[in-house]
């Protein structure tokens, strides 16, 4: 072997990786993380922190929660703004039985680096940044990385190095399907006006983009992230010019333009690929663990993926300490994590991507927002839906429609 020799290389360190090396910082194995960029970074994407990346971050290290409570370039959320194809829209605050919770809306530039400082605390931790790597071999004992910096060698790696992982493609035979993958355009505007007061983030089912939705993310300081999302295959079969029809509906759609009327525009479109979760495919393999985007991880209805690569990072580094424990880095000893992650994932996306179905029906969706603005207990099924990932269920439930269209 040359180079150096490392326990773990985890590949990435985006919130998926960094959750990872935080997981593992007690573990007395010998860590190196590494990233093709440079530190501060941007990444493309909404900018929305849910309710569960909030609950993530409390699980991973109560010093992390205790920076993010003090990170100032964050904007708090009250909840949802869902506005349906017939314009009519409906507020869902993020609440529990429990009382009001928050989710927020920061840059991904300053959240990431808060992840990665994070991670920085342990000073047994090794960090490459601007370090790419080229290709991945697999031997019976190691796993050898090429990269920028040289060659790595680890008896695991952990690939959190997003939609075009090297390690996905080096180690798997996954391809992208349309079907479970969204092509999405970003941008960053000021001086947008008619915010909601306690600024819910908005997410806009038109008709001209279903399936999918635009969406205007409030940011602190009158700044927005406000961006469009639609299902690869429907883009594809129906020759849709994504970046084309996102500026006419700011330019032109009678809900919005008025609002972007006097905004600036702080950037050139930004797009990017969200491979969707529930896909079939392994999330592990003989000395390798995906996680976060490289893994699938992102909600097919939502587009959220932040919360699922904190939680796989967090994961895969349980699933690392007992593969060093039982000295079993196969397949089938790492096929645990698949199964933990499944488990808990598996019916939440499939509940998703009904619903993501049930935007192809524009008069069922009015239906739901009609209703549940004249109906408290339907309201609040919504509410109890958003706040609580095992009642989303209900929401694709023929028990649900019969009551929605004959009993409210």
């Amino acid at each position: 072997m040359s180079g150096q020799s490392f326990d773990v290389v985890i590949i990435g360190a985006g919130p998926a990786g960094t959750s990872a090396a935080i997981a593992l910082r007690d573990s007395a194995l010998s860590v190196a993380i590494v990233d093709r960029a440079r530190f501060p970074r941007d990444k493309t994407c909404g900018d929305a922190l849910s309710v569960d990346v909030v609950n993530q971050l409390s699980k991973l290290s109560p010093t992390l929660m205790d920076a993010f409570r003090e990170l100032s370039p964050k904007a708090p959320s009250g909840g949802v703004r869902i506005i349906a194809p017939s314009h009519e829209f409906i507020d869902i605050p993020f609440q529990s039985g429990s009382g009001q919770r928050r989710g927020y809306v920061c840059r991904r530039i300053d959240f990431d680096m808060l992840m990665l400082a994070e991670a920085r605390r342990d000073d047994r931790l090794t960090v490459k940044e601007g370090c790419e790597v080229q290709d991945v071999r697999l031997s019976d004992d190691w796993v050898t990385l090429e990269t920028t910096h040289g060659t790595l060698t680890a008896k695991l790696i952990i690939a959190a190095d997003g939609a075009q992982s090297v390690v996905k493609r080096k180690m798997t035979t996954s391809k992208i399907n349309p079907r479970f993958h969204s092509a999405g355009i970003r941008t960053y505007h000021a001086q947008i006006n008619g915010f909601h007061t306690d600024n819910f983030i908005e997410l806009y089912f038109l008709r001209e983009i279903l399936p999918g939705y635009l969406w205007i993310f409030p940011l602190p300081d009158g700044y927005a992230n406000v961006g469009i999302g639609m299902l690869t295959s429907a883009v594809s079969s129906r020759k849709v010019n994504l970046n084309k029809v996102f500026r006419q509906l700011l330019a032109t759609h009678p809900l919005l333009a008025e609002r972007f009327r006097n905004a600036t525009v702080l950037e050139q479109p930004q797009g990017y690929g969200l491979p969707l979760g529930g896909a079939h495919g392994d999330l592990s393999g003989n000395r390798y663990l995906l996680t976060g985007d490289a893994a699938s991880l992102i909600d097919p209805f939502s587009g959220e993926g932040i919360g699922n690569a904190i939680r796989s990072g967090r994961f895969a580094a349980a699933q690392a300490i007992e593969s060093f424990r039982k000295n079993n880095f196969s397949r089938e000893a790492l096929r645990q994590y698949d199964l933990k992650m499944n488990s808990m994932l598996k019916s939440e996306f499939e509940v998703s991507r009904g619903m993501l179905r049930l935007c192809q029906f524009p008069a069922v969706f009015n239906t739901i927002v009609r209703k549940a603005n004249r109906n408290a207990q339907l309201h609040q099924t919504l509410i109890d839906a958003l706040a609580f990932p095992d009642k989303k269920g209900w929401l694709i439930s023929p028990a649900f429609y019969f009551n929605l269209f004959f009993r409210s």
